[in-house]
């Protein structure tokens, strides 16, 4: 259960950035998750059919503010590991789409859990030069704190996340095994078609 608070901990540190782009690519990465955080909160505790796990307002909200604030092709690319330069341009956005839709689907539930949870943060360790970093974080609530790491970098547009660890494990790590074991044994569109079909049958599963 903690694990899936990983889309819910992000929806609540990262929607909202966009509304003061200028300002956002100023500031620090820690400064800039802290910033957000309340407002996304605010949000989601008022938005009764996110909390209700309904996939549509979820989709549209990790489409309008999510996906700006991560670089998804790295991290996309980094689970597929050596494999993704063997794929074809297709290829890689069918991985792009399905991996996101799988993780909206998986995670969606997570949302309704949000209702007094809060972000604590600890003290950054990075020098002003550097250009990818990590923000640490707990989420406190009821039961133990859960441990939310983010890894960042900075880019053009500000910056972006790639890559999160909950509970001491990360997202890009834990899946780059599993589609590895997929494309080992049924190559990229093996992964792409079993990717679609675990989210057919979400889909199917929450709509029954």
């Amino acid at each position: 259960m903690k694990r899936r608070s990983w889309l819910a901990a992000l929806l609540m540190t990262t929607a909202g950035a966009f509304s003061l782009p200028a300002l956002a690519m100023e500031e620090a990465p820690d400064a800039l998750v802290k910033r957000i955080s309340a407002d996304v909160l605010a949000t989601i505790k008022s938005d009764a059919a996110i909390q209700a796990g309904d996939v549509n307002r979820i989709v549209a909200l990790v489409d309008s503010k999510i996906m700006p604030n991560v670089n998804f092709t790295r991290m996309t690319s980094s689970v597929v590991g050596r494999y993704w330069r063997q794929a074809t341009p297709e290829q890689q956005k069918q991985l792009q789409e399905e991996f996101k839709t799988l993780l909206v689907r998986t995670y969606s539930g997570a949302l309704g859990e949000v209702k007094d949870q809060t972000l604590s943060f600890r003290p950054m360790r990075s020098k002003p030069e550097d250009t990818e970093v990590v923000v640490r974080s707990e989420v406190r609530g009821k039961g133990e704190p859960i441990q939310l790491d983010y890894r960042m970098e900075k880019t053009a547009n500000g910056w972006k996340i790639y890559d999160l660890n909950v509970l001491g494990v990360w997202l890009v790590e834990t899946y780059r095994t599993q589609f590895a074991q997929e494309i080992g044994s049924k190559g990229i569109d093996g992964l792409i078609a079993s990717l679609a079909q675990r989210n057919k049958s979400s889909a199917t599963a929450k709509t029954s």
